[in-house]
């Protein structure tokens, strides 16, 4: 197994990656990232990540069309809100875009404020669907090369490719297919890539079945933690119990919904950040690793420590989502 484990957490064979989304993804001097999440490869440019993120509040925006800025917010502002956005909102009439410009930090609250007051919708989900930002794969190596293939570099647009930190960093566009909300998954397809840089992607296939206990082969593959969004992490984990979930999500846009099923209580290490990382099983039949859940949320428990329980929080256990809750609808796009 320590072959297929090495392979795991390499740059050029791991199926592990980051979705971000990305402001101005094509303007290199205004490009902005954030919403920084898991994702894995299941294969065909098809990836899983979680969906919770997509209904969270990016609460102010990097850029917007000025048709939207006149439109859709400046109309339902009040006199001073008005001054205030078109000061920090500068337009660039070549794009006929409004960038942000913020110089006094104060004003950055005032501007999410004014925008949650017209209830302007803010969630990354609503973003992707105006084409406000996109949600992309971030592709890392250390490699000269896409992947060793020097053919690769005339299929990649020049401003979607940047070395930073010693590597090169790649950035393939996403379109969101579908999101389970109940289920706390989300499925993601590259979209507009050439197919050349689709192939070489390593994947990993799904194992659909229940467990309620698993043998020392059950796996979490997450970011290392090292404070950097860079490298990989395999670490034991194991099924304590099977959960009945019924947890409440306030989305205060699109309407309050259940995180809802059957879930894994998992035993192990897990980062901040690791949202969307794969639980993966080894099959010893194949002598390979399959995906058969995906992490949710880390599960605090309280511990006292000198009579005192405020922000005593120890997160050594996590929930998360089989994937056989969903593979039904899963396949009816990736088996198209």
């Amino acid at each position: 197994m320590k072959e297929q484990k090495l392979a795991a957490i390499n740059e050029m064979t791991s199926p592990l990656f980051r979705i971000m989304s990305v402001h101005n993804s094509n303007e290199v001097a205004r490009r902005k990232f954030n919403n920084n999440i898991c994702a894995f490869h299941i294969g065909e440019g098809y990836l899983l990540s979680v969906a919770h993120n997509l209904r969270s509040d990016a609460g102010i925006l990097m850029s917007v069309t000025n048709e939207i800025f006149q439109d859709e917010i400046i109309r339902h502002l009040n006199n001073s809100e008005k001054e205030l956005l078109n000061r920090c909102y500068v337009l660039d009439r070549t794009t006929n875009k409004r960038y942000i410009n913020i110089v006094d930090q104060g004003d950055e609250t005032k501007i999410i404020q004014a925008l949650r007051r017209i209830d302007f919708d803010t969630r990354f989900v609503a973003l992707y669907q105006r084409q406000i930002c996109k949600p992309y794969l971030i592709v890392q190596q250390s490699c000269a090369h896409y992947y060793g293939i020097v053919a690769a570099a005339a299929h990649i647009d020049p401003s979607l490719a940047f070395a930073e930190n010693q590597y090169q960093t790649y950035l393939l566009e996403l379109e969101l297919v579908e999101a389970y909300y109940e289920e706390d998954i989300s499925l993601y397809r590259i979209a507009n890539t050439d197919q050349i840089l689709i192939n070489p992607i390593p994947k990993i296939e799904i194992d659909s079945e229940i467990y309620d206990s698993v043998e020392g082969d059950y796996f979490c593959l997450q970011s290392a933690p090292a404070g950097t969004n860079l490298g990989r992490l395999l670490n034991e984990a194991s099924i304590e119990g099977l959960i009945d979930q019924h947890a409440h999500f306030i989305d205060r846009i699109g309407g309050n919904y259940f995180l809802k099923g059957l879930r894994y209580l998992i035993k192990g290490y897990f980062r901040f950040g690791s949202s969307g990382a794969p639980y993966i099983k080894f099959d010893k039949t194949t002598r390979s690793f399959k995906v058969n859940a995906i992490q949710s949320e880390a599960c605090p428990i309280q511990l006292t420590i000198n009579n005192n329980r405020e922000t005593n929080f120890q997160w050594v256990k996590a929930i998360a989502t089989p994937l056989s809750n969903v593979i039904e609808r899963l396949n009816r796009h990736t088996k198209n």
